[in-house]
């Protein structure tokens, strides 16, 4: 019986990753017409279809592994207001710098910074930004391999180069139609299997006081239900960070790069917040149900990271079948990250390193083949990261958003107030701001002192936009002079 239930488990999830890499190889032909149709689609993504994209890159291992993990830790919904704050920064890109991204027809958010500021930033940008999704990327693909390895049954190596493979293939051959396509279906099997798998632990709980009952009794504030039980100070970190990291986020503006107008890149942004903020809701609920020990024993919980799969491979929580296709929702989820994820790495490494720095006169054959030797070359940095390095999911995610915040900051101050922020202030802000991130780390890994790398960020970015603009006027007076 244990044996056909973990069949059932495998043949679902097998059937989705031959459906995902199929798709693929649909889109094969017109993602390999140009770099453009490879990278972004052609520009001609609709108002759904761009917001579902915007949505899905954010619906992934974060709002799945990392939201439950977190939930079950803390023992609260602090972790709702990851998707909360990310869909609240949707609507604020929507309403501020969306059209202007779509406007400009850039392919990377370095490449807007260089229209506003002059190629010097776009470089140093562009590291940043390499950083901040490479972090992420390989939190991402941890991710999948905690969920992948117990449904195989394989060692967690297998389990990383797997997803890897599954990655790298979709990618390399469908490019960002693929990844569109994906995301469609991505997004419906994400909602049907969570929304089922929470509908049956609530029907199987009874009255939800039930729930907090057991929480309350496992050392859960009485209040666990708000997301600020736990305090100010951690919350508007999150809320920061998901504001801040969503307006400069490679991954998740790229679909808005492709909408086909400036018009339909402002509603599309605006329209991903409703699919975006629920989801946390979900799946931090399921962290809860299995932290309350009604379900299963949180004691055998040897890492947090796998209380969502261990939950829904349980048969007394729910049927193979539907646990199996809530796995599979997972699974779904984290694809649509990896892939965006991984795609921005590629995207920034092709036209912000590749094409504007290395070989500027390039043509088109040879930045489409560059790019897609790239979707291969990026698992070299990420699946030893993966292997090697293990942390909280969301707190390692949020590195990303730090830095990605930067880029937030100056090109806000670009477009809306130009005078306020230099040139040497940009390169100063990145340069700054990415320090004062890692400082915060190492500070708070030695026991020096511990502020969150969020705050870390956003004050040294600000910081230092203010130096950089003495230097430049310094500069300036001193060449009048």
């Amino acid at each position: 019986m244990i044996s056909l239930i973990y069949n059932i488990y495998f043949w679902i999830v097998l059937s989705y990753f031959a459906l995902v890499i199929g798709i693929s190889f649909f889109t094969k032909k017109i993602a390999s017409q140009s770099s453009s149709d490879f990278l972004i689609a052609g520009r001609n993504l609709g108002v759904l279809v761009c917001a579902i994209v915007v949505a899905a890159e954010w619906l992934g291992g974060l709002s799945t592994i990392g939201v439950s993990e977190k939930a079950f830790n803390t023992k609260t919904l602090q972790p709702i207001l990851y998707n909360i704050s990310t869909a609240i920064g949707m609507i604020i890109l929507g309403y501020t710098l969306a059209k202007h991204y779509r406007e400009r027809k850039v392919h990377t958010v370095s490449e807007m910074i260089e229209s506003i500021f002059g190629k010097k930033a776009r470089t140093i940008s562009a590291i940043a930004f390499l950083v901040a999704f490479i972090t992420l990327a390989y939190v991402e693909l941890t991710t999948f391999s905690h969920v992948l390895a117990p449904i195989f049954k394989i060692d967690w190596i297998w389990a990383v180069l797997s997803g890897a493979v599954i990655t790298t293939i979709y990618m390399y051959v469908g490019g960002m139609h693929a990844l569109t396509i994906v995301a469609i279906i991505n997004l419906v099997v994400r909602y049907v299997g969570i929304g089922i798998a929470l509908i049956v632990g609530f029907v199987a709980i009874g009255d939800i006081s039930v729930l907090s009952e057991k929480l309350i009794a496992a050392g859960a504030p009485h209040n666990y239900y708000n997301p600020f039980s736990l305090g100010w100070t951690a919350a508007f970190s999150l809320i920061l960070g998901g504001i801040f990291g969503g307006m400069a986020a490679q991954a998740s503006i790229q679909p808005i790069f492709a909408a086909k107008n400036p018009l339909t890149a402002k509603r599309a942004a605006i329209l991903s917040a409703l699919f975006i903020a629920p989801f946390g809701i979900m799946t931090a609920y399921l962290g809860l149900m299995a932290r309350s020990g009604i379900f299963i024993d949180p004691s055998t919980i040897t890492d947090a990271k796998e209380v969502l799969p261990t939950l829904l491979m349980t048969p007394s929580f729910i049927h193979p079948v539907l646990g199996g296709l809530a796995l599979a929702a997972i699974l779904a989820a984290i694809l649509s990250t990896i892939g965006p994820v991984n795609f921005a790495i590629v995207t920034i490494a092709t036209k912000d390193i590749y094409h504007g720095l290395i070989n500027k006169n390039a043509p088109d054959e040879k930045i489409l083949k560059t790019a897609r030797q790239l979707v291969v070359a990026v698992n070299l940095i990420t699946v030893p990261m993966a292997i090697f390095i293990h942390g909280a999911v969301l707190d390692a995610g949020y590195v990303s958003y730090a830095i990605r915040a930067i880029g937030a900051i100056v090109i806000l101050l670009g477009v809306y107030k130009l005078n306020w922020i230099s040139q040497a202030a940009v390169r100063f802000a990145f340069t700054g701001g990415v320090l004062a991130i890692i400082l915060s780390l190492i500070a708070r890994k030695m026991g020096w002192f511990d502020i969150d790398k969020t705050y870390a960020s956003i004050i040294a970015t600000v910081f230092f936009i203010l130096i950089g603009n003495l230097y430049s006027k310094y500069k300036r007076i001193n060449k009048i002079g």
